[in-house]
């Protein structure tokens, strides 16, 4: 990690994470209007640029309309129809490029003013790694819907979730370093309760959102409008009835994610009872009792994304509040590890 505190890369780097949370919400929209297949080639320049002109416009719809999602969902769909969910995955496209702007150029620029030591480059070297590899990730995610069904595969959905949010967690570790300290260099920290509590509970909140991602890449959201209850029951039959169903059934992954939730409910009340016995600070004391309420909001969020039959609105609250919740994870590890470094 870097060791050079400095306000100006700090500033930078909220900024970063929050285009990235933003564009992690976006695409949240996109996939609940059904959006993310509009656009059937990967043009990273050239793709900028919306088609201009009527001859453009039918050359681009033909191409919608060899489309699985064309062909099996939206049949009959007319130009102007397909003009809407043409320019939601168009805006899109061009936040990511925004985002990569937004990184490129400011690293760069930091580097050559040496505020950013060319020692300390290594972990920016990896953020823009992450972000191609995300970029990547989503051609992949799109492609996969265009060959044979009209949906994207739920494991390349929850791939690409899932590297823009450790894109996001990085960027804001960096950024709370820069306003927090870095630990000293080579200084190895003994683990704490809290701090190993912390990691616990943010590999929890990872399964959680991953689980999150399965449903949403297999609209398994809509499985059932009924809580607690599915189905009438409380856990309807045959949902573990082979280890694929953890993985491929929707009726499966959609139980998981409801009800994995209440795990984290659990756990953070914990950590903030560890906390208080141990007299950390208030600032710290009074962190948890907000995460608590987040995690409580992320509960009711998700109730009532069920009860309203996937309201885009309600699931996008529920989205974007998941990323706040890793957010929240984030800044409590880095500073819950930061005093085990002070505490030596």
């Amino acid at each position: 990690m870097p060791q050079t505190k400095n306000p100006a890369v700090m500033k930078w780097l909220f900024f970063f994470a929050g285009l990235v949370a933003f564009l992690v919400v976006f695409g949240g929209f996109v996939r609940l209007t059904r959006s993310g297949l509009s656009i059937v080639e990967w043009n990273p320049v050239s793709g900028s640029l919306p088609p201009i002109g009527e001859a453009a416009w039918q050359e681009e719809f033909a191409k919608y309309q060899q489309t699985p999602e064309y062909l099996k969902v939206n049949f009959g769909m007319t130009l102007e129809e397909y003009k809407y969910i043409f320019y939601i995955e168009w805006i899109h496209r061009n936040i990511a490029r925004l985002a990569g702007l937004a990184y490129a150029i400011p690293v760069f620029y930091f580097l050559f003013k040496g505020a950013i030591p060319r020692r300390e480059f290594g972990i920016y070297v990896v953020m823009g790694l992450l972000f191609i590899s995300q970029a990547v990730a989503g051609w992949i995610m799109v492609a996969s819907g265009l060959v044979d069904r009209p949906a994207v595969s739920h494991f390349n959905l929850t791939i690409h979730l899932l590297l823009a949010l450790t894109l996001f967690s990085l960027a804001l570790w960096t950024a709370l370093g820069h306003r927090f300290g870095f630990p000293e260099a080579g200084k190895k920290a003994k683990w704490s309760l809290p701090s190993k509590l912390a990691a616990v509970s943010f590999a929890l909140l990872v399964v959680q959102i991953t689980y999150g991602g399965f449903t949403a890449g297999l609209k398994a959201g809509h499985v059932s409008d009924t809580w607690p209850l599915m189905f009438g029951k409380w856990i309807p039959p045959g949902l573990f009835g082979s280890f694929v169903n953890l993985f491929e059934s929707p009726q499966t992954i959609v139980f998981i994610h409801r009800w994995f939730a209440w795990v984290g409910l659990l756990a953070v009340p914990y950590v903030f009872w560890v906390v208080k016995k141990q007299n950390y600070p208030a600032e710290i004391q009074t962190g948890l009792k907000w995460l608590i309420g987040v995690v409580a909001l992320q509960i009711t969020l998700g109730v009532w994304t069920v009860l309203s039959y996937v309201n885009i609105v309600v699931a996008l609250l529920h989205q974007a509040n998941a990323i706040v919740l890793v957010g929240l994870a984030v800044y409590f590890l880095h500073r819950f590890r930061a005093l085990d470094a002070q505490r030596g």
